[in-house]
């Protein structure tokens, strides 16, 4: 199983600029995705085999689920902290 969306740049380095909205929706996007991937393994029979898709190209590579699974939580952490950060700023613009 491929986990798209599971790239570490996705929840690097958050860039306060006046197009958030669209990097907002962008990110609850990404959020949702990897809201499926975490279920999606979490849900596997111990005995299934889970594929890593290298970046970039259409070549897969077995990885141990477990570990898919907890490097999957640790994205979705670092984007749902991202989008909360987001929402944060917004609200300190707001009440200035």
């Amino acid at each position: 199983m491929p986990s798209r969306g599971a790239l570490p740049e996705d929840g690097a380095g958050l860039v306060p600029t006046d197009s958030s909205a669209p990097h907002k929706e962008d990110l609850s996007s990404k959020i949702k995705e990897q809201k499926i991937v975490v279920d999606e393994l979490s849900n596997l029979k111990k005995n299934r085999k889970v594929y890593r898709q290298q970046q970039n190209s259409n070549i897969f590579f077995l990885a141990d689920r477990t570990e898919m699974l907890s490097e999957s939580k640790n994205i979705l952490d670092e984007l749902k902290k991202e989008y909360q950060e987001i929402e944060n700023l917004e609200k300190t613009k707001i009440k200035k």
